[in-house]
C-alpha cells in the first residue's frame, strides 16, 4: 500500500519543537532530525562518560562532535544532570582506583616462551603511571565536589536528612490513619 502524500510514514512520526524567530518562540511540530541524538546515543555516551571521566571520548563514541555534546548538556537539563551523574559515578571510581592502588599496590608478569613452549624470561612489572588519573581527579575536584554537594542538599540520596524525614512523617501518617481506623 502507497502512502498519501500527506500520510506520515512509520518512524517519521512529527515532535514537537521551539522555533525562535522575529524575537517572539512558538511551537512547532517537525520531523526529527536524523543526525540527533537517540536514546541510544545518550545512553552509550553516558556509560562512556562514566567510565572515563572524558566528554571527547564519550562523544566520539557514538559518532557526535564535543561540542553538539556541551552544547546539549548547556540547552538540555536532564542530560546536563545525567552527564554529572556520569562524571560522578567515573570520578568515583577513579578515586577507588587510586586508593587501590596506594594500599596494595599491583603487579603483573610477563612471561616470554621459546618455539617449544619452554619458559624463556620472566619479567614483573609493578605499578603503572597515575599521571593520567591524577590529573582527571584534579581537573573534575571542583566540579565533582559541587556536584556531590547538590544531589545531599537535593534529597536525592536515600541517606539525606530530607529523605529520612519525609519516610519518618510517611510513617507516621501510616499511624495516625491506623489509629483512627481502629487497627
Amino acid at each position: 500500500m502507497v502512502a498519501d502524500e500527506g500520510e506520515e510514514q512509520a518512524g517519521d512520526a512529527l515532535v514537537a519543537q521551539r522555533q525562535a524567530a522575529g524575537g517572539a518562540v512558538r511551537a512547532q511540530k517537525r520531523r526529527p532530525r536524523r543526525d540527533g541524538w537517540s536514546k541510544a546515543d545518550v545512553g552509550r555516551f553516558m556509560a562512556v562518560l562514566a567510565e572515563t571521566c572524558n566528554a571527547s571520548e564519550a562523544a566520539r563514541a557514538v559518532g557526535k562532535c564535543r561540542a553538539g555534546a556541551y552544547d546539549r548538556r548547556r540547552r538540555d537539563p536532564a542530560f546536563g544532570r545525567a552527564w554529572d551523574a556520569a562524571l560522578d559515578m567515573g570520578y568515583a571510581e577513579i578515586e577507588a582506583m587510586l586508593m587501590r592502588e596506594v594500599l596494595f599496590g599491583s603487579e603483573t608478569e610477563e612471561i616470554t616462551l621459546d618455539g617449544e613452549g619452554v619458559v624463556k624470561a620472566r619479567k614483573v612489572k609493578r605499578g603503572r603511571n597515575l599521571a593520567i588519573a591524577l590529573r582527571l581527579l584534579s581537573f573534575h575536584h571542583d566540579r565533582v565536589l559541587k556536584i556531590r554537594a547538590a544531589n545531599d542538599a537535593g534529597g536525592d540520596r536515600p541517606d539525606s536528612p530530607d529523605a529520612v524525614a519525609r519516610v519518618r512523617r510517611a510513617l507516621e501518617e501510616i499511624r495516625r490513619r491506623r489509629a483512627t481506623a481502629g487497627a
